[in-house]
């Protein structure tokens, strides 16, 4: 006599792709409640009352500048003018990095020629070559994306290099055997074998850009104003509590430019490699 299974509902696409995302976004909640947490603590806890204006309490920060328009105006304005530095940076870095990375994937002696470049390029101190941006370009639009794509560029070549070379060499072996042409043993082994390696490189590379914006921002003053800018005039005046809300728009655009790419990896290469919603 067989017994009969109790039947269990399925949770739907909706359901499991909802739990999913809580699931990805509760580490960064709580990485928040923790900032927030020791935010708090510093400014009861270690600064003397007379002293808490260096570090005002979050609930301070964001009542003296959300409801106050000659504030919020400017600074969205200005956060406006870094989003537009980052994407055009970040989209530069990207088409250099991987035509870079393409031309050394080639073959040994480009790599060992053209390599140290990019190294040297990485570990020059931005803030030496900044002033030297300036006198050449200028210090307004371009210049702000030049120091962009420089700080945005080399983990675009790295991951790229890595990925094209990481191609077993039996699929190579493979590809010689039906004697594929150069282009296509590019397009059709060495780009899927990277895509991985490339959308790493993409993530690194979206959230320096914005660094590397606000940098430009920072050092060059000419034309509309960047955030970098404003975080540079609020500091000269200790104007903390719009200091502070600078930084937190500043952040919060960091971590949705790192987001969004994030999710276009799952969304692309997810599945392939198990990072996809189930």
């Amino acid at each position: 006599m067989s017994t009969a299974r109790p039947i269990t509902a399925r949770p739907t696409t909706a359901r499991r792709r909802l739990l999913s995302a809580g699931t990805a976004a509760w580490p960064l909640l709580a990485a928040v409640l923790g900032i927030v947490a020791v935010w708090y603590g510093v400014t009861y806890l270690v600064l003397a009352p007379e002293r808490r204006f260096l570090l005002p309490p979050l609930h301070e920060v964001l009542g003296n500048t959300l409801g106050n328009p000659n504030v919020m105006n400017p600074m969205f304005d200005a956060l406006w003018q870094t989003v537009g530095v980052a994407l055009c940076g970040l989209a530069i870095a990207v088409v250099l990095g991987i035509g870079y990375a393409v031309v050394m994937a080639q073959a040994g002696w480009a790599e060992k020629i053209l390599y140290p470049y990019a190294v040297i390029l990485q570990t020059i101190p931005i803030l030496a070559l900044t002033p030297l941006i300036g006198i050449w370009l200028g210090y307004g639009f371009s210049a702000r994306i030049v120091v962009c794509v420089i700080i945005a560029l080399f983990p675009m070549i790295a991951n790229t290099l890595f990925g094209l070379q990481s191609a077993g060499p039996a699929a190579h072996d493979l590809f010689t055997l039906n004697r594929a042409t150069r282009v296509q043993r590019l397009l059709k082994l060495q780009f899927p074998a990277a895509l991985p390696s490339i959308f790493t490189g993409l993530r690194n590379a979206a959230g320096l850009s914005v660094i590397g914006a606000i940098v430009g921002d920072f050092f060059f003053q000419q034309g509309s104003p960047g955030i970098g800018g404003l975080l540079r005039t609020y500091t000269l005046r200790l104007n903390m509590d719009a200091l502070f809300m600078a930084i937190i728009l500043t952040a919060l655009f960091g971590v949705a430019m790192f987001s969004v790419f994030a999710a276009l990896d799952r969304a692309v290469i997810g599945r392939w490699y198990g990072r996809g919603v189930a």
